[in-house]
């Protein structure tokens, strides 16, 4: 793959720069509810070194009921000072399923306007699985000064899915598994409505990535992309079903040179539950 600081980045890479002093490391791990798994926990028993913890639920805006929606910009910055991320740093996210939720914070820094930030292609996985040293001592943090400069074009709220729904523009695409996007599965939240927006198209985030759990070549993701039915000179809006996978296909438009895309950040959370939104089921 070609190493990106800016989308994405090998474990060949982090490990030829993880002494750098301006690198900056997060384990951005979260799951499912129904997974079973503790992301902290997991963290607190090995990580890669130097690796601090992003808390994707904490560092939300918690006055929304919908699940770790984008943090207000002085909440950001203050977790990220308290984590030693700051002005200058080169900032690489992973996390323990391979590439799922890192992405999500990719995002969350880049509508901070930071864009020195890479995803682990691979995440802990792949790293472990090289056998690189991993670490159970969190790191000495210092306070770091952060700028930040919200790039609003990068978020999307319902009334603006709404109308793209109405207008068919942007393209809408849908980061859930097939069975879930089709209403044939039950949602993992309760008292969410079971299809999706109407007009949208279904590429799950999986489908960006190899067996390895890495993310595919620019061919396969161009060739994914077109299987879903997305107009690649066309802007996008990404979706799933709480704004984490949603993320992997930003990612992925962004490897592609893709500049205008934006995640809708309620997701299916946010339209599933809304009684007045219109719910589409089967394949179209």
């Amino acid at each position: 793959m070609r190493d990106d600081p800016r989308t994405l980045v090998s474990t060949d890479w982090l490990a030829k720069h993880i002494e750098d002093p301006d690198l900056r490391i997060l384990d951005a791990s979260w799951y499912m509810p129904d997974a079973g798994r503790d992301p902290r926990a997991e963290y607190d028993a090995a990580h890669i070194p130097g690796a601090r913890f992003f808390d994707i639920d904490e560092i939300s805006d918690q006055r929304s009921d919908l699940p770790h929606m984008a943090p207000p910009v002085e909440k950001f910055v203050s977790r990220m000072r308290a984590l030693g991320v700051g002005d200058g740093h080169q900032v690489v996210v992973y996390d323990g399923a391979g590439l799922f939720s890192a992405a999500r914070v990719w995002w969350l820094f880049r509508l901070m306007g930071k864009t020195d930030v890479a995803v682990l292609d691979g995440g802990l996985p792949k790293w472990k699985a090289e056998a690189r040293n991993v670490e159970d001592m969190a790191p000495i943090v210092r306070d770091r000064h952060m700028t930040v400069s919200r790039q609003n074009a990068l978020i999307r709220d319902v009334t603006q899915v709404a109308a793209a729904q109405k207008l068919a523009e942007p393209q809408i695409l849908d980061a859930r598994a097939p069975e879930r996007f089709r209403g044939e599965a039950p949602e993992p939240r309760p008292g969410l409505r079971a299809g999706h927006i109407p007009g949208s198209k279904n590429l799950p985030f999986t489908h960006l990535l190899n067996d390895d759990g890495t993310m595919k070549d620019t061919d396969g993701l161009r060739a994914a992309f077109e299987s879903a039915g997305i107009d690649l000179d066309r802007p996008v809006i990404t979706t799933c079903g709480s704004g984490v996978t949603a993320a992997v296909l930003a990612l992925g438009l962004a490897r592609l040179g893709h500049a205008d895309w934006s995640l809708y950040d309620g997701s299916w959370s946010e339209w599933g539950a809304y009684e007045d939104m219109p719910v589409a089921t089967g394949d179209a």
